[in-house]
């Protein structure tokens, strides 16, 4: 089947993953906080970032090739850390993991995934990247990086913009809670998606077996207030400083929106900064990171990571040309997974590789370096 001829897009697959996982599952994957608004607006910003098309330049085979933190990458895109992979797609983390070592791409394995860095390192080969919710105890910190460290991850990202718990008003509707059980009306969705109930059947029921291993046995939680957040703190500057005492290989801080905050990095020995709202599940008031990306790169010499409302080739594109050195996906592996299991990972890459591929031949660009600049608002 030429998945191509029947989901050319994301928006196709996002369709075909909607009806295939429990209703449920779904508010958790795409849902945002509050109004959405922040959500909405990284879609409308984005789509206000446009480019002149280039004629008579002759044939254009774009190389999208390039090189982050001393390693190189055949497409700048990544799997983001996103925390209960495995609610959303039975055994996610693995697929992930095996799909990204396969690549040659950047995993991100969450503090508040559904397996443990133990687990699931091997699959990740020797693209690990391990995201860290800081926790407040020096002791598990620090048990936490040995951890993931020795699980092969070798990329750390420090995650500063949640400073406390997001009310995501739509997920807590759809009735989720820490760890997930199936009750009521729950039961009758996972009844009408065979495949997402069968796989979790065989997998059991997702929970935060990371975080568990630092915590007493205790009831249900909201799914907006889990136990991770009774480990971690809100981290500060000092707190910055230790981790990167305590951590040995390159590290990425994700959640910068202000100019004033990337420019302390290098400072403070960070490896590359990440322009993220949470994809608006945080702070409803939060600008478009696209908005946010340019004021950023003018600030800072580091590798500027991107994430955040992308929905295909012609977005990372738009992110390049702004300032990004690399974009970072999560709902999209997400979909692709609940769409259609393990083989859902090489077509999503597909339709953000010939996406990204056919809007640089529009203007021109041979390669990524030449996205720099050509971009207006």
């Amino acid at each position: 089947m030429d998945l191509h001829a029947s989901y050319p897009a994301l928006s196709d697959v996002k369709a075909r993953a909607r009806r295939r996982i429990p209703h449920f599952v779904w508010e958790y994957l795409d849902s945002a906080t509050g109004n959405e608004r922040t959500l909405a607006r990284n879609r409308e910003a984005l789509d206000r970032v446009l480019f002149e098309p280039a004629v008579l330049q002759g044939p254009v085979a774009p190389d999208l090739s390039c090189r982050l933190m001393g390693r190189d990458y055949a497409l700048p895109i990544g799997i983001s850390p996103v925390g209960m992979s495995g609610l959303i797609w039975p055994d996610a983390e693995r697929l992930l993991a095996r799909y990204a070592a396969d690549m040659g791409m950047p995993y991100g394995l969450s503090t508040v995934a559904s397996q443990t860095p133990e687990y699931v390192g091997p699959c990740a080969g020797d693209q690990g990247w391990f995201q860290l919710y800081p926790p407040g105890e020096p002791d598990i910190r620090d048990d936490m990086l040995r951890r993931a460290k020795d699980a092969g991850f070798h990329t750390l990202i420090l995650t500063v913009d949640v400073p406390g718990p997001s009310r995501r008003e739509r997920q807590t509707r759809g009735g989720l809670v820490q760890p997930p059980v199936l009750r009521g009306k729950m039961i009758a969705q996972a009844a009408m998606c065979p495949a997402w109930s069968l796989g979790t059947l065989r997998h059991g029921m997702p929970r935060l077996r990371f975080i568990d291993s630092y915590m007493k046995p205790g009831g249900l939680l909201p799914s907006n207030a889990h136990a991770g957040y009774l480990l971690r703190t809100s981290p500060d500057w000092a707190y910055l400083q230790g981790l990167r005492e305590a951590w040995d290989g390159p590290l990425v801080v994700k959640g910068i929106l202000r100019a004033e905050d990337a420019a302390k990095m290098a400072g403070f020995g960070v490896d590359a900064v990440w322009v993220s709202n949470h994809a608006g599940r945080q702070f409803d008031a939060a600008p478009a990171t696209i908005e946010a990306l340019p004021k950023v790169r003018a600030e800072t010499d580091l590798p500027v990571i991107f994430d955040s409302g992308i929905e295909g080739g012609l977005d990372v594109m738009r992110a390049l040309a702004m300032g990004a050195d690399f974009v970072m996906l999560g709902r999209a592996w997400h979909y692709g997974l609940a769409a259609f299991g393990a083989k859902g990972l090489p077509h999503v890459a597909e339709i953000f590789e010939k996406d990204l591929i056919a809007n640089m031949q529009q203007i021109g660009a041979q390669c990524l370096a030449d996205l720099r600049g050509r971009a207006f608002v």
